[in-house]
């Protein structure tokens, strides 16, 4: 069978960090599910697809954001990151993960470390279509306060959703943060807008997550670097979360 693609036109760029950046596209609609990831290919590099993580819903009018961090010798992702331009066409395909929530089910504990957060957004913003959704926990981790590259947006969305409570967790409170030109000129021109200090946790998301529970009538799911989605897994199994109640996706 023929694999059915997408296009879509990239219309904005922004570089969050030296190693992120969000990229907004429209184009046909691409029918995957909150929570899924699709095969992305760019135009410099046709032969060499990637799987991304939409960071939005699928919507009708066919709105696109992915979440794109650079990875050790990653040609592919340190080309989006650094040199996307509007205008730039974009072949989306094969939607597929199991990354998902049922809307009439128990409280979802969310873990996301890194990028991991953007399916994880995708499932909170279709959450917001439902007349009443769970309880949502959303542990977000980062090695500094740095790291939280999306804390603003957060902040916004927890203000706004009465069933959604984030908790950020960082590595290392206290420590110094890797100079970052991009980072400061953001916090130049609007200055930050993060959580206070004392809504920080210290620790790992492994450390952090598994001391709030057993979480044994939850939903739970964790998205992230391979290792973290390991670690994590295995921690929360071992301090009694069922592991058929866990749903995983390392990114």
């Amino acid at each position: 069978m023929e694999q059915q693609t997408w296009t879509a036109t990239v219309v904005e760029h922004h570089r969050l960090r030296k190693d992120l950046a969000v990229v907004r596209l429209i184009g046909e609609p691409v029918p995957f599910r909150a929570g899924q990831y699709v095969d992305v290919t760019v135009p410099q590099f046709p032969n060499l697809p990637r799987r991304l993580s939409p960071a939005l819903p699928p919507s009708l009018d066919g709105k696109l954001e992915f979440h794109v961090r650079t990875v050790p010798g990653g040609w592919v992702s340190r080309h989006i990151v650094e040199n996307t331009t509007p205008g730039d066409r974009w072949q989306i395909s094969s939607p597929r993960g199991e990354l998902a929530v049922d809307e009439n089910g128990p409280t979802v504990v969310m873990v996301a470390g890194g990028t991991g957060l953007a399916p994880l957004r995708s499932i909170i913003l279709d959450l917001t279509q439902v007349p009443n959704p769970p309880q949502v926990y959303l542990f977000v981790g980062g090695r500094t306060v740095q790291d939280l590259y999306a804390s603003d947006m957060l902040w916004v969305l927890t203000q706004q959703l009465p069933w959604l409570t984030t908790v950020p967790v960082v590595e290392d409170i206290t420590g110094p943060a890797d100079s970052d030109e991009w980072y400061d000129r953001i916090v130049a021109q609007v200055g930050p807008i993060d959580f206070h200090e004392d809504d920080l946790l210290e620790g790992t998301l492994a450390q952090v997550v598994p001391e709030h529970g057993a979480f044994v009538d939850h939903q739970v799911l964790v998205c992230g670097s391979p290792a973290m989605v390991q670690s994590t897994r295995e921690r929360l199994i071992a301090t009694g979360t069922p592991a058929e109640s866990i749903r995983t996706d390392p990114v």
